[in-house]
C-alpha cells in the first residue's frame, strides 16, 4: 500500500513538474508513461498519521530511606568525607561510611544504648580497629604538638640558604 501511494504521489509531482516546464518532455522517467495509461481512481491524500496520545497517570514515586540512611547523613555531617576519596575503580572498596555503618549497625544489635551514645561508641570502636575519624573543621594534629620548624616561611628559609652560601 505504502509502495503504491508513494508511487501515485511522486507520479501527480513529475506530471506537475512538466507541466511547468521544468522537466523536459524528453527528460521524463521511463515509468511516467506507464503512470499516465492507468492514473490513479483518485488523488491520493496524505494523512499524516495521528498519534494518540494516552493520558498517563502521573506515577508518584514514594521516597525511599533505608535506616542507615539517617546514620550515614549523621556521619557525613560531623565528620565530612573523609581523608580518602572514594575509589570506585575497586570492586572491593569499602568508604569509612560505609564501615562506620556497618559498625554501628553491628553494636546495636549487640548492646541497648541510645542513638546518640551509640554514634559515639561506634566512632571509638573504629579508632580501635585503626580508622581515625577527624570531626569537621577540625585541625588534622593539634597547635601545640606542631613542630615550629612548620612556622618558618619560605621566604625565610630560602634567605638563611643563601647566606650559609655565601659564606
Amino acid at each position: 500500500f505504502e509502495f503504491k501511494r508513494d508511487f501515485f504521489c511522486v507520479g501527480f509531482f513529475v506530471r506537475d513538474l512538466m507541466q511547468s516546464r521544468v522537466i523536459k518532455p524528453e527528460a521524463k522517467p521511463v515509468w511516467y508513461d506507464v503512470y499516465q495509461a492507468s492514473p490513479p481512481k483518485m488523488d491520493p491524500l496524505y494523512v499524516k498519521p495521528c498519534s494518540h496520545r494516552l493520558r498517563t497517570k502521573k506515577e508518584t514515586v514514594p521516597e525511599i530511606f533505608y535506616s542507615e540512611d539517617e546514620i550515614r547523613a549523621r556521619f557525613y555531617e560531623q565528620y565530612g568525607t573523609g581523608p580518602r576519596v572514594l575509589d570506585l575503580s575497586k570492586p572491593y572498596f569499602v568508604s569509612t561510611c560505609q564501615r562506620f555503618v556497618e559498625k554501628y549497625e553491628e553494636l546495636r544489635s549487640k548492646c541497648e544504648l541510645k542513638e546518640s551514645s551509640l554514634f559515639e561508641e561506634t566512632g571509638k570502636a573504629l579508632l580501635a580497629e585503626g580508622v581515625i575519624l577527624r570531626k569537621r573543621g577540625a585541625l588534622p594534629v593539634p597547635a601545640e604538638s606542631r613542630n615550629p620548624v612548620l612556622e618558618l616561611k619560605l621566604i625565610d628559609m630560602l634567605a638563611e640558604q643563601q647566606s650559609v652560601q655565601e659564606t
